[in-house]
Parts: C-alpha cells; structure tokens; sequence
C-alpha cells in the first residue's frame, strides 16, 4: 500500500482492487501516464495536476487511462468555458449559502451499505425569489468537492435522492433545457464522482416531461442508474435501508435538518446575515443561459427540439404507472 492509499479501510482497498483495478504497485505509473497526456490538450489550464488529485479521476473511470484524462480535461474545460458559476465558489457566497441553508443539498450522517455517501434534496424548498437554479449547483459541486475529498468516497461514490413532494409546475417551469443541461455536464461528464443510483420519489408527472428532455443527454450508465419510484417509497426501501433514511423518505430516522450540511460547511458564518443581489445575478444567469444555447450544436438542438419544445412543459396524454416508470433493478457496483 502507497501513501496515496492511506486513507482506505481494509474493505475499501480490496474494492477499490477488485471494482476499480487498482493496483498499489504501478499506481504512480497510472498517474503519471494520466499526467502525460496534458501536453496533447494546450487549449486548458490544467490548474492542479498532483497525483493525489489525478487519483481521483483514476478510480472514478476505473482506472481507464484514457477516459481518465477525458475526465480531468472536462473537469477543467467545464470550469473555463462556465467562468461566472466558480467566481467566489465558496460556502459564504450569498446565493450558494442560502442554497445550502435550504438543504441543497442535504448530506446524511450514514452511509449505505456499500459505503457511499447520500445526498438528499428536497426540491419544494427551492425559495427563486432568493436564489437561481444556478445558486443550488453550485452549492452541489462545491459540497462535491469537499466530500471528494475523502479517499473512501472516491472509491465507494454517492447516492442521490430528490424528493419532488408539493414540487410546483411554477417551480417546474424554471428548469430550462439549457440549465439542466448545465447541470448534466458539471455532474456527469466534468466532476471525479462515483453516482451509484440516482432516485426520484413523489414525481408529478411534469418532472417526466422534464426527464424527457434531458435524457438524450445522459449516458447509458446514468439511464441505468435512475430510479423513478414515484409514491412507491417501498421500492425505494429495496435499495437504501429505511434505518438509515429521514421520516420524510420514510425512514425511521427524525426528519431532516435542513441545516445540517450548512452549518459543516458555514461553521460560525451560519447565523451571519447576507445581502443578496437578485438583479445582478438574474443577469448573469441570463447571459449563461445564452452562451449555453449559443455553444449547442444544430445535431443536439434539433434532438432536444424533438423531444419537448425548449421551455415548454406539456402534459402528457397519459402518464405511465410507478410501476411502468421504475427502471430494472441493477448491480450496485
């Protein structure tokens, strides 16, 4: 074992062996050859390359080498080309702050049982008179980066659960095509993160019309990691023990303290008051959005066109069961 491995219990080092290949004996020699790559991609600022940080791409593309660099490259592009979302990407920042203070995302005190970390976001809580969708992923990947942090984590990954509960259509209508899109590409395709499953419970059936629009964007391996199990918290239970879930999820832990990852990521600055600029962001959310569509190609405008009009929730003639709308059951690897 390496000094790069020191952080793994026993258990996690024979997984991160057997799920992920990694092999103590030429794990130098992977980052390095992860390392080398950099000269073929002059275009980005590769602003941290030290092999602490270059391990982590590693284990969350399996020690593929190639896919790895990939990885590393988009984290980086992601970053360049999305400049305004990482100005001030700090805990204390006006919106990120009252994002995490309303639970976005929430952080649970256990783990499951394979180890991962669970995230819980409770969308009805999302105040837009306070802050932008925008605000809310930042407050994720920031929160990312700090759990990422943890050697297990990067070897065991996270699971998402959104709780779409008294979720408004007025809500709905805020998450434009180009913002969700924003979010797949900070979350699947740019950040070093294991998601073994992804899990909607209390969906109406605008957050389908919704699914529809971003699903030509996800890769197979998220498809496959989507649960939509609706008001059928039983399914749920299936996968994630309901000892360790919030009464909310119905679990049998008390209800879940909004604050609770805040006041880790705060500490004192908690309680502290902050002033909040609406308009100014409003405007800077709106010239992201219009790089965004600017930046898409006619193939993938003309593919998310032909699912739903941009913009546009319509309902659908009929909305399959919870039961049509639960994807098969697969290795949580």
């Amino acid at each position: 074992m390496t000094h790069l491995q020191a952080g793994l219990s026993p258990e996690t080092l024979e997984k991160a062996k057997v799920e992920l290949k990694e092999n103590p004996e030429t794990l130098h020699q992977d980052i390095q050859e992860v390392r080398d790559m950099i000269i073929t991609r002059p275009d980005i600022g590769f602003l941290r390359t030290d092999d602490a940080f270059i391990l982590r791409f590693l284990r969350a593309r399996k020690f593929n080498h190639f896919e790895a660099f990939r990885l590393l490259a988009q984290y980086f592009e992601y970053r360049q080309q999305n400049l305004d979302m990482f100005k001030n990407l700090k805990a204390t920042d006006p919106g990120i702050k009252q994002a995490l203070k309303d639970g976005f995302p929430g952080v649970l005190s256990n783990l499951d049982r394979y180890g991962r970390k669970i995230l819980v976001l409770f969308a009805a809580n999302w105040d837009q008179s306070r802050y932008t969708f925008v605000d809310i992923l930042r407050a994720i990947l920031l929160s990312l980066e700090s759990m990422i942090e943890d050697p297990e984590l990067q070897v065991n990954g996270f699971i998402l659960i959104i709780d779409w509960s008294n979720f408004t259509f007025k809500q709905a209508s805020k998450l434009t095509p180009s913002m969700l899109r924003l979010a797949i590409e900070g979350l699947q395709d740019s950040f070093p993160a294991r998601f073994g499953g992804i899990h909607f419970v209390n969906q109406p059936w605008y957050i389908h019309a919704l699914y529809t629009v971003i699903r030509p964007f996800l890769k197979d391996k998220t498809r496959k990691r989507i649960f939509m199990h609706g008001n059928n918290l039983n399914s749920l239970h299936q996968l994630i023990h309901p000892e360790i879930l919030p009464s909310e999820l119905g679990g049998m832990m008390p209800p879940y303290d909004m604050g609770t990852w805040a006041r880790t990521l705060l500490d004192h600055a908690y309680d502290e008051e902050t002033d909040y600029c609406t308009e100014s962001y409003t405007l800077s959310v709106q010239d992201l959005e219009r790089d965004l569509e600017k930046n898409l190609s006619p193939k993938t405008m003309k593919r998310s066109q032909s699912v739903v009009e941009p913009g546009v929730l319509k309902r659908p003639d009929k909305v399959k069961s919870e039961e049509d709308n639960m994807q098969p059951l697969l290795s949580l690897d």
